[in-house]
Formats: structure tokens, sequence, C-alpha cells
């Protein structure tokens, strides 16, 4: 038996006073025991979103393999034009690409996705907007995939119809939706030669043709289907605020030599015009860069039209940093995000056309002002 007297209840009666932490210690603690489990609920939870960040970048005047990647012995040239007078380049006209955090099967952390709000060079989306409900990683890649093979296509097109080359172009019917205008009146392979008497040589004059025509009164189409010409009335319909027949429309081409364009594993249609540029330069004599690094990015159809593209903030990065480049073309249409998102130490013009872009190759290759040449800017 221990017996304590008031003294010595006294001094335990301090001392407890000593060892039990102030409250404000306590929740203290607790608030970073809090914070440690919510850091790592945040690293591991996937968030709905996707991460756009720059991504290879490639010579069209050069190999297949990576700008800045060690040279490999199975190299083969990007573009190749067998059994066709072709001429030395030199310089670079890079395409460029945006590689993409996340997909429906593994999105990003929220660790990721904060440090990427921070990052100028990158960008957060929201997982729909890049792979749309119900859309499968496979599925996009495959999509992409085709979206490469055409804008190749349509490159070959523009380059060889600037250099004067004469060869059949058809746009022809490729797909029919269901229940549609045309789907009573068109089959897949027809080729649309005509829209109220106004001859149709590439996708966009077609979809301008049907808007002026409008919805509530019939088109009269040219056909031309297994050889024999006709024609038939399809009546636009407003989807998704615009005039529609329903079709799903492709061009069809016969060139007058083969062009080769050899790069795997990337997709999409924005790496057009610089595919169209590298076959200029190769059929040409001289050098369209004149030695100079020029990137760029934008679609292109038969005619030499340059159309907008997703990432540019992103290729504009990946042009300087990776292909160091101190010029840039971009699409006129994709102004709205380049204006106050230009690295610095690139030049970036506008262009509406491949002849806009022959004009700013000129400049740059001649050494002269280039002060005139459109540019993006605010307003």
């Amino acid at each position: 038996m221990t017996l304590f007297g008031e003294e010595d209840r006294a001094l335990q009666a301090h001392a407890a006073e000593r060892i039990a932490p102030p409250r404000r210690v306590i929740i203290g603690w607790v608030a970073i025991g809090v914070a440690v489990v919510l850091a790592l609920v945040l690293a591991l939870v996937p968030a709905p979103f996707v991460i756009e960040q720059p991504g290879p970048v490639f010579n069209t005047l050069g190999t297949d393999q990576q700008v800045g990647s060690p040279s490999g012995g199975d190299a083969k040239d990007l573009i190749s034009i067998p059994g066709h007078k072709t001429y030395p380049t030199s310089g670079s006209l890079d395409l460029l690409t945006v590689s993409v955090v996340g997909n429906p099967d593994q999105s990003p952390s929220w660790l990721e996705i904060a440090d990427a709000w921070f990052q100028p060079s990158k960008a957060v989306l929201p997982l729909d907007d890049v792979f749309p409900p119900g859309t499968t990683t496979e599925q996009s890649n495959a999509q992409n995939a085709a979206a490469m093979v055409d804008s190749q296509q349509d490159a070959i097109a523009a380059a060889l119809s600037r250099l004067g080359y004469d060869f059949p172009q058809n746009v022809a019917v490729k797909q029919l939706l269901t229940g549609s205008p045309a789907s009573q009146m068109l089959k897949v392979g027809d080729e649309i030669t005509s829209v109220n008497g106004v001859k149709v040589r590439s996708i966009q004059a077609l979809r301008d043709a049907v808007k002026k025509n409008g919805t509530g009164k019939p088109a009269e189409l040219g056909i031309v289907r297994d050889g024999a010409a006709s024609v038939v009335a399809v009546t636009p319909t407003q989807s998704q605020g615009q005039v529609v027949i329903g079709i799903g429309a492709g061009m069809d081409y016969t060139f007058p030599f083969d062009v080769k364009i050899q790069l795997n594993d990337v997709g999409g249609p924005s790496a057009g015009q610089m595919f169209a540029l590298g076959i200029m330069d190769k059929l040409t004599p001289g050098s369209l860069t004149g030695g100079k690094r020029i990137a760029g990015t934008g679609t292109i159809d038969n005619t030499g039209a340059i159309g907008p593209i997703g990432g540019i903030r992103q290729k504009m990065y990946a042009a300087r940093d990776t292909g160091k480049a101190s010029y840039f073309l971009a699409p006129a249409s994709n102004c709205d995000e380049v204006v106050g998102h230009i690295p610095s130490g690139l030049q970036v013009f506008a262009v509406k056309t491949l002849a806009d872009s022959l004009k700013v190759l000129q400049a740059v290759r001649d050494g002269s002002s280039t002060s005139g040449l459109p540019t993006c800017h605010a307003g």
C-alpha cells in the first residue's frame, strides 16, 4: 500500500499539467493528419480530366524518327517519292504533336492535374471533351489513325495542285447516316460533282454550297454513280446548328505518281500543312526554308485551305523547346488561342492558305522583313 501526502499529490497534478499538450497543439496535429490523408487520396483518386502536353516533333524533310532522339539504323525518310525526281533540302519543316495524359481507362491523379494547372505548356481538359462518352480508347485511336491517313492524302493533293499537276479529284460519299435526308437518294461511293449547278471540288465547297441552299427546300446534287451522271434532289436539315444532308464526305484522288509518308503512332489531321510543305520542298529545286528551322501545324484540304487544330499552345512550346525553331506557322483560325500564350523566342505567323505559308517561307529564306506578314493579335 502506497501512501501519498498532500505535497505528493500537488507534484503529480503539476506534472500532469506539464505533460498534457495544449489544445491548439492537438488541433494542429489533427489538421496535419487530415492533410496527409487528403494528399494521399488526391494522389491516388483519378480525376475526370486529361492533360495535354507537348509531344514528339518530327522533321518532314528528315526521317520518321523524333527530333532530338538518337539516330537509328532503321530510320526511313518521312516523305519519299520513289521513281520521281526530287531535290536536296536543308533546314527543317517540323510537324508537332500533343501527348495526352489520361484516357477512359486510366485518368491522371488530382495531384497531376494540380501540377499541370501551373505549367503554361500544359492544359487540363475534361475527359469527355477528348474522349466523348461511349468512346473507348481503342475507338479514339482508330479514328485518329484514319484522320491521319486522310490528312496525308489531302496534303499530297494540295502540294501537287500547287505545283501545277493535274489529276482527278472527286468529292465522294463515304458514309450515309441512317434516316438522314440523303439516305434514300445517295449511295456510298457516289461522286458529288455539283450543288445547284455549281461545281464542288472540295469537302469545304460542298459544305458551303449546302449551307447556302439552306433548309426547307431541295438542293440539286449532281452525282456520278457507276460512271453514269445524274441529278438528285436532297432537302438539307439542321443538326447541331449546321445545315447538313447527312453524309460523311471524303476525297478520292488519282495521283500522277506515288508519294509515301512514313509516320507511325501519330494520329489526327493537324500535320496536313507541314506534310504539304515538305512534299513541295522535295519536288522543287532549292530550299523552301533557306536552312532555317521552321515549325507549324494546321489541317489542309486539297485546295490548300489551312484549318484549325487542337493543342496549339502545347505545340508552340514543342516547336521552341524540342525543335529549337524560331518561326511558327499557325492557322489563322487558332489565333484566339495563340494571343497571350506565345513562348518567348518564337515568332508566330497566322496563315489561311498554303500560299500564305509559302510567302512566310520566302521572307524567312531571303532574310527580308517579316513585319508585313499576318500575325495573331488581340482583338
